[in-house]
């Protein structure tokens, strides 16, 4: 009986404990309950509100306007925006011929005023090449010196000399001047007529004044055929670049001697519009021949050599013509 009793007591107690554990506000410290603490309060989850959005703008679908105007606006009404200026029309025509016009340059410029009597004084408006063949005489081209009413000549040194026409031959296209002063030493021909195709040449000359060096330019080729345009048995074809500038220049070979005066190219425009195809390096000289027959006819004897000695140099060569090949201006 006394085992009993205490395991009768310790059971009773133990059922009362759940009971105790489950009541809020009656615990061992009179406090709150320790195995059931209240939950937190609930708080409610902010509501996401959406930012409103805005309208999009439509895209444009048109072509857009051209430049210089905004669409929607008549074009004297556009905001921030000066009307645009009206444009030039662009030229058509093919530009005037680089002879055509007066030499850019102080000798473009505004010249001298009117002279007594009220005559304008001559102006330049072409210019070209000559080389000196005797002593104050120059050889150079016809169609250089024709419709001149004065010229004048330019010497290595830089001296401007006046030249007077005294004698043209229009079929060999050749002309000959005086001048009032020494030009320069004289240039020596060929004696030899053999001039052979392949023969090495250089030219000697002012091409393009104005737009290109100021100074003399030197090309060098060879001799491509030993009749012109056509056939033309006065004139030999080279291969030697020349340009507007270079006609009535010296064409020499590699000992210094003269065996051709510069005269044309063959016009590459009009060959390819009739043949579809750009020629190239087609260029033609006065044949020496030529040119010691209109000198010889006007009372002139020339200088004339045998090629003999060594070959020389381009530059060589240069050196021997630059002191006598004179920069010509034509008046009018």
């Amino acid at each position: 009986m006394r085992s009993i009793l205490p395991l009768v007591a310790f059971a009773a107690a133990c059922a009362t404990l759940p009971a105790l554990a489950q009541k809020p506000g009656q615990g061992w410290g009179g406090g709150g309950s320790l195995g059931n603490l209240p939950p937190p309060p609930y708080q409610q989850a902010p509501q996401f509100t959406p930012t409103p959005q805005r309208p999009q703008m439509a895209l444009p679908t048109a072509k857009p306007p051209p430049l210089g105007r905004q669409q929607g606006f008549p074009q004297a009404q556009q905001p921030g925006l000066r009307p645009p200026s009206q444009m030039a029309a662009l030229p058509r025509d093919k530009p005037p011929p680089l002879g055509g016009r007066r030499a850019p340059g102080p000798q473009a410029g505004p010249g001298p005023g009117p002279q007594p009597g009220g005559r304008q004084p001559p102006r330049p408006v072409s210019s070209g090449t000559g080389f000196v063949i005797a002593p104050r005489q120059i050889m150079t081209n016809h169609h250089v010196a024709a419709g001149c009413t004065a010229m004048t000549a330019r010497t290595a040194a830089g001296q401007e000399i006046a030249a007077t026409v005294i004698a043209v031959d229009e079929q060999r296209d050749l002309a000959l001047l005086r001048t009032d002063a020494d030009a320069g030493p004289v240039l020596s021909f060929r004696r030899s007529t053999a001039v052979r195709r392949g023969e090495n040449v250089v030219t000697y000359g002012f091409p393009l004044a104005g737009l290109l060096s100021s100074g003399p330019t030197l090309t060098t080729g060879d001799v491509s055929a030993l009749a012109g345009l056509g056939d033309n048995p006065r004139q030999i074809q080279i291969s030697a670049p020349v340009q507007q500038g270079n006609s009535g220049g010296p064409l020499l070979d590699l000992h210094g001697q003269v065996v051709g005066v510069i005269v044309s190219k063959l016009n590459a425009q009009r060959i390819a519009q009739a043949t579809g195809d750009i020629p190239q390096n087609v260029n033609f000289a006065v044949k020496h021949t030529e040119a010691i027959d209109f000198l010889r006819e006007h009372g002139v004897q020339p200088q004339m050599e045998e090629p003999t000695g060594p070959l020389r140099t381009a530059a060589e060569i240069g050196e021997v013509a630059n002191a006598s090949t004179l920069f010509l201006r034509c008046l009018r």
